[in-house]
């Protein structure tokens, strides 16, 4: 029974680590349903091949029952796909077969006591699956969105681990000295890679963060620089206003001596229109949006591209403002890129943004073509280096735990968010 208890456990542990490691495309609820319901049919299969063969074939034709079926749940539930989707698989594979060989060993050496063998296992899974919800997880799924190459590589390094493990090293660990033995050495060394390929993916994370904030200050620096143009054109025009109103006094005062009234007010209105139209105007409180909202609209409206733009927002946000400023600046950004090939008289942009009851944004836009989605709703790039914005957008409503969704309905395509 001692056999069944293992197999049985560690079937338990694979599925808890699937869903650790697992970044589900469905709500938390309904993957822990699906995870725990295959958990328990995988254990009845488990039991089932137990008491049906021999204890050589059980053991040789067990990762086999498992895996397999953990590829198909990655697959079906992961927004990963690819080599990306193999690394999660094997991720589980390798801590899980860590658990499993440190315990046997602790099994052996005690003389195969059964109580030494259930804490053990109790022991080190606590203490990975700490590990691995404190500091691996966060940086495990931001490293995934980020890194685009080689991913082929490390899973053949992974695989080749597995193989060596599970099937080319006699024995079973707990049981037989070699396997015991020699098996947690392999792991030691396997788990000195993943320590590489961890300060790897943490170099690679430093970066990102350094370009994430030379963009934040980029954009910053060019926004408040277009608005400070906007406002000293504004004060430019206004001293000239100022210059002329003199002029425009002896003007109004002659045309009123001659009893001309409807003709001085006239005059007076144009004059109180041309100083309406220098006014610098401020789209909403927040300093570095109102910025990001200036340079952008001003941008769209020297390509000929109509604004219309309701904003509402207060002083103080609930997520980051310069987080938030790289969103708005990637979203109308492809705004302006998708009206650019239309024609000038179809070409808008409307923006919708309000913080009550939740911040929500709406951006929308006429598009000259069909936008092509993924399986995640995502708008696809047509051409290699673009929808990097997307990604963005993307990372930061998973970051801040936002809503956002893409449309295309009668030849607007629209970005909605809801934080």
């Amino acid at each position: 029974m001692v056999e069944l208890f293992i197999m049985e456990y560690l079937t338990v542990l694979y599925m808890m680590m699937a869903f650790l490691f697992m970044d589900s495309r469905y709500s938390r609820r309904r993957t822990i349903f699906i995870v725990s319901c295959v958990t328990l049919l995988l254990m009845a299969a488990v039991a089932v091949l137990y008491r049906s063969v021999d204890l050589d074939t059980a053991f040789w034709t067990y990762a086999m029952t498992i895996h397999i079926p953990l590829i198909l749940l990655f697959f079906s539930l992961s927004r990963f796909r690819g080599w990306r989707l193999i690394f999660q698989q094997l991720s589980v594979v390798l801590f899980c077969t860590l658990i499993h060989h440190g315990a046997a060993l602790f099994y052996y050496l005690s003389g195969s006591r059964f109580w030494v063998m259930v804490l053990s296992y109790a022991v080190l899974s606590a203490g990975v699956i700490w590990f691995l919800i404190r500091f691996l997880r966060p940086l495990f799924f931001q490293i995934l969105l980020q890194l685009h190459r080689g991913w082929w590589l490390i899973c053949l390094v992974m695989a080749t681990y597995y193989i060596i493990a599970v099937y080319l090293v006699p024995g079973y660990a707990g049981f037989d000295p070699g396997g015991t033995f020699l098996k947690p050495a392999i792991g030691l060394l396997m788990l000195e890679v993943y320590s590489i390929l961890m300060f790897y993916f943490t170099s690679i994370r430093k970066e990102s963060e350094a370009r994430h904030d030379a963009q934040l200050s980029a954009l910053q620096l060019s926004a408040l620089q277009s608005r400070r143009e906007a406002v000293k054109a504004a004060e430019d025009a206004i001293r000239t206003e100022r210059h002329d109103l003199r002029h425009r006094l002896q003007t109004v005062a002659e045309l009123v001596s001659r009893g001309d009234t409807d003709a001085a007010l006239d005059f007076l209105d144009a004059a109180q229109r041309r100083l309406d139209e220098q006014k610098a105007i401020r789209w909403c409180r927040p300093p570095v949006l109102d910025a990001v909202f200036s340079s952008y609209f001003g941008q769209a409206q020297n390509q000929g591209i109509s604004v219309e733009a309701k904003i509402a927002l207060p002083d103080v946000l609930p997520v980051d403002e310069g987080e938030l400023a790289i969103v708005l600046a990637n979203a109308l950004e492809n705004a302006i890129h998708a009206n650019l090939a239309l024609p000038q008289e179809q070409r808008c942009i409307r923006c919708k943004m309000v913080a009550n009851p939740g911040v929500m944004l709406e951006i929308a836009n006429p598009c000259a073509r069909d936008v092509v989605f993924d399986i995640d709703g995502l708008p696809t790039a047509r051409q290699e280096g673009h929808g990097l914005g997307v990604q963005s957008i993307s990372a930061f409503c998973r970051k801040n735990g936002a809503v956002c969704q893409f449309d295309q309905t009668g030849g607007w395509f629209r970005m909605q968010m809801v934080l």
